[in-house]
């Protein structure tokens, strides 16, 4: 029976994530903003096998309550087995260029609070010398492209905070995974052109599912061969970048 925390629980992956888990009996303590969704996801989960799913309305960009928010969870389940942290917006980037208060909002729901959260994730989980917490990131963090670099900017942070935390964990027993999606078709994308290298939310939550079963820790692309892309496209000189 596992213990899962769910921070951004309304996102597509995170949905995906948690329905691949409520067959096993696992009990859920699942975080967002929407109460009235949050509400829907923990009679689906429950309908799917859950043995037990505690819903929290909470706006994750109040980085000040994040600490209790991480204890709450912990309390209510009597400790955390796996943890999801899947928030996030994917901005337009002519805003953030426009708008320094936009620009701000971005670093602080993309990077400042996953940051907090897995601060303290990694702190209740090296208490209890066992754990598995998992961030969604993102390829776009790999290298600036003119045309999202900020958002870009906000996973690059994220990444290699959620990389050293990895590593500070890695002889207490707790696994730290840093999930680096490609393209995922999402609501948050639905106005996007789809080609082949677009992924389902499903397939990204079976990649963490599995990632988290095998021990892995560290970064994990999502699906495994965007590796490959993203060193070419790291390597890549610039006149080509630009047109990305």
């Amino acid at each position: 029976m596992r213990r899962v925390v769910i921070f951004g629980a309304g996102s597509a992956i995170a949905q995906s994530f948690a329905r691949r888990l409520a067959p096993e009996g696992a009990r859920f303590y699942l975080v967002a903003r929407n109460e009235t969704a949050l509400d829907d996801m923990a009679n689906d989960l429950l309908a799917r096998g859950a043995q037990e799913v505690s819903v929290r309305a909470a706006d994750l960009s109040d980085v000040d309550g994040l600490a209790g928010l991480c204890d709450l969870a912990r309390n209510a389940l009597g400790g955390i087995d796996i943890a999801l942290v899947a928030h996030g917006v994917l901005p337009e980037q002519a805003e953030c260029e426009a708008s320094s208060e936009r620009l701000r909002d971005v670093m602080m729901i993309n990077a400042l609070s996953p940051m907090t959260l897995l601060t303290q994730l990694g702190r209740i989980m090296a208490e209890q010398r066992t754990g598995a917490l998992a961030v969604l990131s993102s390829v776009a963090g790999d290298r600036g492209r003119p045309s999202n670099y900020v958002y870009g900017a906000s996973k690059a942070a994220l990444s290699v905070m959620a990389e050293g935390l990895s590593l500070s964990l890695a002889g207490k027993g707790v696994d730290v995974l840093v999930i680096k999606p490609g393209f995922v078709d999402t609501p948050m994308t639905a106005s996007f052109r789809k080609g082949l290298l677009w992924s389902s939310a499903d397939r990204i939550a079976l990649v963490i599912l599995n990632a988290i079963k095998k021990r892995r820790r560290g970064v994990v692309y999502a699906p495994g061969w965007w590796r490959l892309i993203m060193l070419a496209i790291k390597f890549a000189p610039g006149f080509l970048v630009r047109r990305l």
